[in-house]
């Protein structure tokens, strides 16, 4: 097994920290606390001033997918050991307002996208029956101030969307803001959709094979918003679902997607030299990467290029860093966090010496807390 050795995660360099963190390990989220039944889907940024942001959905009532869902977030000003107060950043009224997906812009705001619905079910959004209120809908906020305040949800549904597109997804997970050639500035979102049926097909647009994948991109610090590529292969082997980004030292994007579809790798994978415009090739399979159908995280060092994910191939468990030599062509093992349920992930430098995993998990099941895990280098 690989060791996360200080070459390999040597990382940007952030604001000293007041004193050098002695924690490996907190636990922001507790289900069953702070009037949420459940907490789910990690995304976690380090702010402009090097604080840390862990977002989560704040599942009201129940675990499930649909229903009374905020988004919400705790800060931590020493690296992840402790987390301060729960905010509500994004709320629905009695539905959905989650996957959240966080970056810092050029300027310094802090940029949050999320994705709203009414009190439907995914399957009844991919069928196309539900009214344009209910169906999923695309928004924006800001904080100028590191995440204290923030501005009111913006919908941009209209340039995010096509109007073919049912179901839909940010991230979830952070975002990229790139730092490289002629693209630097650029801000990347992956995402994914579901496609109506054809015109005199039987479907009816709930099958695997309408998920696709795209992304959306800005230039202007968040403010507006373009879709980039789009990948639809519709036969049902590949389909492209909740997808990850990040970086690569020469400015192209890496992008890990979980697989919808039913070919025997779980995760897929692609490549844009433009800034997200359009892919080099459409999402292919990547099997060096073993895991189940759940969404994960990649993130890019100065040296290393970084995967997380439950690492069991039929369960949600085992929580797992895999590191890429090749810039994501193939893929190794590298720490295992814990042999415990495990779920949804997301990475992030909250530190110079620090890699952090923040992730679901529990002793029965993965959905019981979200710990956030300190790795040094």
């Amino acid at each position: 097994m690989l060791a996360l050795t200080a070459t390999v995660l040597a990382l940007t360099p952030a604001p000293p920290a007041a004193a050098t963190p002695s924690c490996t390990s907190s636990t922001p989220y507790t289900s069953g606390t702070e009037g949420y039944h459940t907490f789910r889907i990690p995304a976690a940024i380090r702010t402009a001033n090097g604080s840390l942001i862990a977002f989560a959905e704040g599942r009201r009532d129940s675990p499930g997918d649909s229903g009374a869902i905020h988004t919400v977030a705790k800060t931590s000003r020493d690296s992840g050991c402790t987390w301060g107060a729960l905010r509500v950043v994004d709320s629905n009224g009695e539905a959905t307002a989650g996957n959240p997906t966080p970056v810092v812009a050029r300027n310094g705001d802090l940029v949050l996208l999320t994705v709203h619905n009414g009190p439907v079910s995914e399957k009844a959004i991919m069928s196309g029956t539900v009214s344009p209120q209910d169906t999923r809908r695309v928004f924006v906020q800001r904080s100028p101030d590191n995440g204290r305040t923030w501005t009111p949800a913006r919908d941009i549904t209209a340039t995010t969307k096509l109007p073919s597109w049912r179901w839909y997804a940010t991230a979830p997970g952070h975002a990229t803001l790139l730092q490289h050639g002629r693209y630097a500035g650029r801000i990347i979102v992956p995402a994914n959709h579901s496609s109506a049926p054809p015109a005199g097909s039987s479907d009816v647009g709930t099958e695997a094979k309408y998920y696709g994948g795209h992304d959306l991109y800005s230039d202007d610090n968040g403010r507006t918003w373009h879709i980039g590529f789009t990948d639809d292969p519709t036969d049902g082997v590949l389909a492209p679902n909740e997808t990850t980004a990040t970086e690569l030292p020469d400015g192209t994007v890496y992008f890990s997607s979980r697989n919808q579809g039913s070919a025997p790798a779980h995760r897929l994978d692609a490549y844009s030299r433009d800034g997200g415009r359009t892919l080099t090739r459409p999402y292919q399979p990547q099997p060096t990467i073993t895991g189940p159908k759940v969404e994960g995280s990649v993130l890019q060092t100065p040296r290393a290029l970084l995967y997380s994910g439950p690492s069991d191939p039929a369960t949600r468990h085992t929580m797992q860093l895999r590191i890429s030599p090749d810039h994501g062509q193939t893929w190794h093992p590298a720490t295992v966090l814990a042999d415990a349920p495990a779920g949804y992930s997301d990475l992030v430098q909250p530190d110079r010496s620090t890699v952090g995993v923040l992730y679901e998990t529990g002793e029965t099941s993965a959905y019981e807390r979200i710990d956030f895990r300190r790795l040094p280098r």
